[in-house]
């Protein structure tokens, strides 16, 4: 069983997510913000990693920033969550190699699709 790591501060949307991935077969570790998110990464070494940008004690391009510098978690598939529509943040969040970027709110079909892009 594959595992995800979801970083998402808004409680809705981490718990209907968490719901969707779950029923579609994966194991979910969440974190309420940046800072665990890095933790719970380092610790549990995911699949793939799903991120808000907009969370407190750090956002998700530090986040990926973050990722990037540890080898152990450098290649760890990564995928932005954002309710922005700008088209830059999509631009910047790819530049900087993360594996794909969903827009809030997002189809439960584009969420699997990205996600299995990514598990490639």
């Amino acid at each position: 069983m594959r595992t995800i790591l979801l970083i998402e501060d808004n409680n809705d949307i981490r718990e209907n997510t968490c719901e969707l991935l779950e029923l579609e077969g994966y194991n979910v570790i969440f974190a309420l913000n940046g800072k665990t998110g890095l933790t719970l990464a380092s610790q549990h070494l995911p699949d793939l990693i799903l991120c808000d940008i907009m969370m407190p004690e750090a956002n998700g391009y530090e986040v990926f920033a973050g990722l990037q510098a540890a080898p152990a978690t450098r290649a760890i598939p990564f995928i932005f969550l954002t309710a922005s529509a700008e088209k830059k943040e999509v631009a910047a969040g790819l530049e900087m190699g993360a594996s794909g970027y969903i827009r809030k709110p997002f189809e439960p079909e584009e969420l699997f699709e990205a996600i299995r892009q990514s598990l490639k």
